[in-house]
């Protein structure tokens, strides 16, 4: 069984996610389903290749993942915001 988030907290990540979406690219990108998948590879502390196949091909994932943290996106994210 998969847990997920309430919509509520997808769309607030989903807006963050999108303003550090590369200008150029596959625009056709599944947001919810890769925030999904790193969800679901975080809360089951599995090995890429364990991602169930729901998610797209678990390279793919890896790929973007790997992409994201490099340009330092997850470090943004989670950084503290004040208003």
């Amino acid at each position: 069984m998969l847990t997920r988030m309430m919509d509520e907290d997808w769309a607030v990540a989903l807006e963050v996610f999108r303003a550090c979406r590369a200008r150029r690219g596959d625009n056709g990108r599944d947001d919810r389903k890769f925030l999904e998948a790193m969800h679901y590879f975080t809360v089951h502390n599995i090995s890429w290749r364990a991602l169930p196949a729901e998610f797209g091909a678990w390279n793919s994932v890896w790929k973007r993942f790997w992409r994201l943290r490099q340009a330092g996106v997850f470090e943004l994210f989670l950084k503290p915001w004040h208003p």
